[in-house]
């Protein structure tokens, strides 16, 4: 059992080669409306995993989320993710009520923007090929100066 003092918070958008890795979400739903289902337990991501996505690219199809980079993530300004207030504040909610996610109360996201976020966060897809005006300009970082 995991000491709550050793929980680590979570990057919900993380990609997954980095370390400590879960898949907590598969992409479903069509090119043009993709949509996460959760798992009921995130898995942790091993090669054989990955190797299951073929013939497309892990990131089309598993939500992961690693350790949050705080300073090494280019979203983070010191204090917040700036990816998550973009998310809550610009994406249009896409479900009413929280979907059942496993890694909710470890996640940066629902940490710092709540329901808000997590009513958004059906809709992100690390590698979204098809995305919307507002899905991408949501995504790029903000350059700060």
């Amino acid at each position: 059992m995991e000491n709550s003092a050793e929980r680590t918070t979570l990057c919900p958008s993380a990609r997954p080669e980095l370390a400590n890795s879960v898949v907590f979400g598969l992409v479903s739903g069509k090119v043009t409306e993709p949509r996460v289902t959760y798992l009921k337990q995130p898995l942790p991501v091993t090669d054989e995993l990955l190797a299951k996505a073929s013939p497309v690219t892990p990131t089309e199809i598993f939500r992961t989320a690693a350790p949050c980079a705080l300073k090494g993530c280019q979203h983070f300004d010191g204090q917040d993710c700036r990816l998550a207030t973009r998310v809550a504040e610009k994406l249009p909610a896409v479900v009413e009520e929280l979907p059942p996610c496993s890694i909710r109360k470890d996640c940066r996201w629902w940490q710092q923007a709540g329901k808000a976020a997590c009513l958004r966060c059906p809709q992100i897809i690390t590698d979204n090929y098809n995305p919307s005006q507002v899905m991408h300009e949501v995504a790029l970082p903000e350059v700060v100066t």
